[in-house]
């Protein structure tokens, strides 16, 4: 039987602060290949995280298919806005969600890291992260902050994460990025900058699959999923008619689950890819491919 073995891979699944994302699915489906699990949250979300696994809120969430219990070996707090605790500004620092924490920044988290696992402990890094601040508005009015900011986080965010984990992967290691088709092909409402932040996160892929496999020994590829009514895809306000949308109009008529992303993730992460690097896998019924809409089916003439 040829099964996807995780068993002794240690994983950093960046950007879970509840059980419903496709980061938390990710960190499942790992899980359930055998890997250790690490997560980073971001610092407002991440109290309320600890307390929903502390009082079982999500305990269903967390069953795994052979009757084992997901668990997290540590959860750092992250904020990818910031490569180094220097690069916070002073009222982020002192922030009541933020100044007990220690540092959350990138090279925090690969202290941490390294401290709690020695030198090289990573097989698995995934990039499960997003944010514009302006994501409700147009991109024709988004303001170069916003523009910036959702760049910042959702895309250069992967440079610093495959730059400074780098050298903690161990051989054969694997970085994954999630990124979206606005990032290929118009969707009006997905505003902010954020079309063009997965544009770059697409592009960057391709790049860094070549520099890091030269430096450090490592894959990177990106998973195109389509949508999936998270908590945070629920922000920007018309999910649901993607959804329908979608499913309406791919080869498979059916809506994506978030499992499929993470077993898609599983396996990227696993030997049985270990030739895959600088791809975007599309986890999404097959929508990508289609040039039109599908037109309704009529129904049949009545009468004689």
């Amino acid at each position: 039987m040829l099964a996807i073995d995780l068993k002794g891979k240690r994983a950093f699944v960046a950007g879970v602060s509840d059980d419903g994302g496709f980061g938390f699915a990710i960190a499942k489906a790992l899980a359930e290949a055998g890997a250790s699990i690490c997560l980073g949250s971001w610092p407002p979300a991440l109290g309320i995280f600890t307390k929903l696994l502390e009082r079982g809120k999500i305990a269903d969430s967390l069953q795994l298919s052979d009757g084992r219990t997901l668990q997290f070996e540590r959860i750092y707090p992250l904020d990818a806005a910031y490569d180094s605790l220097t690069d916070a500004p002073a009222d982020v620092r002192e922030n009541k969600r933020y100044k007990d924490v220690g540092d959350f920044s990138v090279q925090g988290v690969v202290a941490r890291l390294s401290e709690d696992f020695g030198a090289r402990p990573l097989d698995i890094v995934v990039h499960s992260l997003a944010n514009a601040p302006e994501v409700k508005q147009p991109l024709i009015d988004t303001s170069r902050r916003g523009y910036l900011e959702a760049l910042s986080v959702s895309a250069y965010s992967n440079i610093a994460f495959v730059r400074s984990l780098g050298p903690l992967m161990r051989p054969d290691g694997s970085f994954l990025a999630l990124t979206y088709m606005a990032g290929e092909r118009v969707i009006p409402g997905y505003g902010g900058g954020m079309s063009s932040a997965k544009a770059a996160l697409e592009a960057d892929t391709r790049t860094l699959a070549y520099e890091a496999g030269r430096r450090f020994g490592v894959r990177v590829n990106a998973i195109s999923a389509g949508p999936w009514a998270s908590r945070a895809a629920s922000a920007i306000g018309f999910i649901e008619q993607m959804i329908a949308y979608t499913t309406a109009n791919s080869p498979l008529p059916r809506a994506i689950d978030a499992k499929d992303v993470g077993h898609a993730a599983a396996f990227l992460a696993s030997p049985l890819a270990r030739a895959i690097t600088g791809s975007v896998v599309y986890v999404d019924s097959g929508y990508h491919v289609m040039g039109m809409a599908v037109a309704p089916e009529r129904p049949p003439p009545s009468g004689p």
